[in-house]
């Protein structure tokens, strides 16, 4: 059995929700509008895919139709709204996707409360088998251990560091890529952990009120 394909024209979905990325494809209706807001952490493609749409991202305005792509960047805020008599189609992907995924904003572009969406909002069931009190000490540890790694990280790239200044002066590249080596193998389990208190988080923080 293969990998999953996705197709625009009936796949309108989320397919793709991690720490990392949040992707979909969205359809909107002739005149539908999107909110004004921003993401507190992640950057936003759009890939229009079908019909006419108006964006406006930090002030600015622009129309795309099929095949062209704006983005729009952390805190930057940001609408649509669909042009012309036809449906319009886009893939979307939010990077980081970590909740509270949308920060609202004003007319005048002033922050509003943040919105912490329901996890059916992007197509995920709750494990309700795990309660929310399992969720918080998970997280807590998850937060503990970041911690952890990221001292042993911050001690390793100070002293990997220092030294790679000194191989870099002689012009040493085996030594100065063994060196970067060492600096990746303490840098890669904090990314690492950073996407398991991800994980977790998105799981505690929409259980907090659900």
């Amino acid at each position: 059995m293969g990998f999953p394909v996705y197709d625009f024209r009936k796949d309108i979905k989320n397919v793709l929700v991690t720490p990392q990325i949040r992707s979909r494809f969205l359809k909107m209706e002739p005149g539908q509008s999107a909110q004004l807001h921003s993401h507190d952490l992640g950057h936003e493609i759009f890939l229009i895919l079908d019909g006419h749409v108006e964006f406006e991202i930090d002030g600015e305005t622009e129309e795309l139709g099929p095949g062209q792509m704006c983005i729009a960047l952390a805190d930057q805020p940001h609408k649509v709204r669909v042009l012309g008599d036809e449906p319009m189609t886009m893939y979307l992907s939010v990077t980081p996707h970590i909740h509270p995924t949308h920060t609202p904003r004003n007319d005048d572009g002033e922050r509003l409360p943040h919105n912490y969406a329901p996890s059916s909002a992007y197509d995920v069931e709750p494990n309700l088998q795990i309660t929310l009190s399992e969720l918080v000490t998970r997280h807590i540890h998850a937060a503990e251990l970041l911690a952890e790694l990221a001292k042993t990280c911050s001690t390793v790239q100070n002293e990997m560091g220092e030294q790679l200044l000194s191989e870099i002066n002689e012009e040493n590249k085996q030594d100065a890529n063994e060196l970067r080596k060492t600096m990746w193998e303490s840098l890669y389990p904090v990314f690492k952990a950073v996407s398991e208190l991800g994980e977790n988080w998105n799981q505690l923080a929409p259980r907090i009120v659900e």
